[in-house]
């Protein structure tokens, strides 16, 4: 039944236009996420060739060090991705709890948890994100997800806790608590497989926001994180290169910037089917 589900997943999401283009998109950088830190070495310092035009030997030249700026931008799409999967998880997970468990057991929790949640809400979150990033030590992906979170589950609680109240008084779920099902039982059985096409959409939609924040944290310096993602990239190209200048060095900017604008651009192609193949009542 399950390998059924897949095929049919893929299969709805394959007959839409959009979400198959969003699919290829998604699956090119999933792949090179993958591969290329296996089958590439991390480029080294070249300073005799360093800023160079694209050429045969540098597809898209080389940056102030003179590492090769192709290789970086493959490198990189690794660190990219898990930092914003890591965000979406964390932000995911946060919400989920409080907007299902506010929503379910009503009450004083949930005025309790919709009052904390509201507070969130009123506070800019890449301003609290600036300030977590220089308080919270950020020393590699993981740690990097868990800060962009933080501060970003709270809308999304409120919207799961909306969708909870609508589906709580159903048949079905009013059955579960005649026959003595626990709340566990109910949210995993019940509730969730309800929900799941709006917790997709959610999550491709805080992996985009989640890489926006990544870059401007990296942008103004807040976060010294090791590695090639390419907010690093753009971070070092107007900083150290004068990207915006003229110089050879513009393509060492526009590399990551027109990959981080493919790659929410596939997000969006991909969400327009992720509704119809996940939800079973717009499928039948």
């Amino acid at each position: 039944m399950k390998q059924d589900g897949i095929k049919s997943f893929f299969s709805i999401m394959w007959r839409n236009k959009m979400s198959r283009w969003g699919l290829i998109i998604l699956a090119l950088f999933l792949l090179t996420a993958i591969v290329g830190p296996i089958v590439l070495d991390p480029p080294k310092s070249d300073y005799l060739n360093r800023l160079q035009a694209p050429s045969s030997e540098h597809w898209l030249g080389t940056d102030f060090a003179g590492k090769d700026t192709l290789t970086q931008l493959i490198l990189g799409a690794r660190d990219v991705l898990l930092v914003a999967a890591y965000a979406a998880v964390f932000a995911l997970t946060f919400a989920c709890l409080v907007g299902i468990t506010a929503g379910l057991l009503g009450g004083k929790i949930d005025t309790v948890l919709m009052t904390i949640t509201s507070i969130i809400l009123t506070i800019p979150s890449f301003p609290v994100t600036m300030i977590l990033s220089m308080v919270i030590e950020i020393e590699n992906q993981l740690t990097f997800g868990l800060v962009l979170s933080l501060w970003s589950w709270a809308g999304l609680a409120k919207a799961i806790r909306s969708q909870v109240l609508l589906i709580k008084h159903k048949d079905f779920i009013e059955a579960s608590k005649l026959m003595g099902l626990s709340h566990l039982n109910i949210v995993v059985n019940d509730i969730l497989p309800n929900i799941v096409s709006y917790i997709a959409v959610n999550f491709i939609a805080i992996m985009k926001g989640a890489i926006l924040a990544s870059v401007g944290l990296m942008y103004l310096g807040l976060v010294p994180f090791q590695g090639n993602h390419w907010g690093m990239m753009i971070q070092i190209s107007l900083s150290q290169t004068g990207a915006l200048l003229g110089s050879s060095s513009m393509v060492y900017f526009l590399a990551p910037v027109i990959s981080i604008v493919l790659f929410q651009f596939g997000c969006y192609l991909f969400a327009t089917g992720l509704d119809d193949a996940l939800n079973p009542r717009l499928r039948s």
